[in-house]
């Protein structure tokens, strides 16, 4: 049997920012792929144009909020990877991000700080809309969708357990975005582990990204990934026993009295997450997708847990210092 059978995997969110690179890494790599996403529709880049790998995507139109439109593509499937998510209730700061309009980028973080009104896709005029769109978007449908992986029959030979890779996040956006966002990454990731307690035929991963960037496909990510990563090189030279920005915004934060947010999976204060924005580098979207795809191998099932920014350039062989080094096994080590 071939490695592209071996290898076949749903992408969920296909032809978004993070799974379109996905998909064009699993092609690179000889995977068989299939997308899913509300519209169906192939990806394009923010100029209209569809790239040539694009044709080589089994491109489907399916809700991840209902497995019965999408279970059939389960079938023989090594893997899923699970990318659809929201860092803001409106989620019409994607097309703002991709078109580059800094005003209504603007517009959107100011309705999201003042709880502005929420223009989830797959909302609609059912039970489902009176549930938040970080409920919906960034733990609801990955539930769905790891539910119908897990009752879907694996390939004919299989490897190993299949993983569920989910699209997590480190915490680094509060208090700019709500804390439900993190939280409800959080909750997934908490019960999608539960979920494989006793199904040794599975394997969990969540990879969290810190920001991620792309200079041509969202170029105003660029100056912030540009001093996010001068901040993150400054805080990893400063000598030990000298005091840092993130040093001193960590010292208040555990000075401060608890908070109902301790019971919560966002266990911190926003000071904490303001600290780790300055301490954690930003991730290029091509290096996320590359780690991705190590990770939905069936055979790497030393791959599994959380896997940050650190473990991430571990797996594509990406060292501080651009030089490559070993691939290094990444452990399970859930931190939640």
């Amino acid at each position: 049997m071939s490695q592209a059978v071996l290898h076949s995997i749903l992408v969920v969110g296909g032809n978004g920012f993070v799974g379109s690179a996905v998909c064009r890494a699993a092609l690179a790599r000889g995977m068989q792929v299939t997308s899913i996403s509300q519209s169906g529709r192939p990806y394009t880049t923010p100029k209209g144009h569809s790239p040539a790998w694009t044709s080589k995507v089994d491109w489907q139109a399916a809700d991840a909020l209902q497995p019965e439109s999408y279970a059939h593509l389960l079938s023989g499937k090594a893997a899923v990877v699970h990318t659809l998510g929201t860092l803001l209730e409106d989620t019409q700061y994607k097309a703002a991000l991709k078109d580059g309009n800094v005003p209504a980028l603007l517009a959107t973080f100011a309705s999201g700080l003042l709880g502005g009104h929420s223009r989830n896709p797959l909302e609609q005029n059912d039970a489902r809309g009176k549930t938040g769109s970080y409920e919906i978007l960034n733990r609801d449908a990955a539930l769905r969708v790891c539910e119908a992986f897990m009752s879907s029959s694996p390939p004919e030979h299989s490897e190993g357990p299949r993983p569920f890779v989910y699209v997590s996040a480190e915490d680094i956006f509060r208090p700019l975005i709500s804390a439900r966002y993190i939280e409800t990454k959080r909750e997934a990731e908490q019960r999608i582990d539960s979920m494989f307690t006793e199904r040794p035929g599975f394997r969990a991963v969540h990879i969290r990204p810190s920001l991620i960037y792309h200079p041509h496909f969202r170029p105003l990510t660029s100056p912030i990934a540009a001093l996010l990563d001068l901040s993150a090189t400054l805080h990893r030279r400063v000598p030990p026993g000298v005091p840092t920005p993130s040093g001193v915004l960590r010292a208040l934060s555990a000075a401060l009295p608890p908070t109902a947010a301790a019971q919560t999976p966002a266990t911190t204060s926003p000071l904490d997450s303001v600290a780790n924005a300055l301490t954690i580098p930003p991730i290029h979207v091509d290096h996320v997708a590359e780690a991705i795809c190590i990770a939905a191998d069936q055979a790497r099932s030393d791959v599994s847990g959380v896997v940050g920014v650190q473990e991430m350039r571990e797996l594509i062989g990406w060292s501080q210092k651009g030089e490559p080094q070993p691939n290094a096994p990444v452990h399970e080590h859930i931190n939640i």
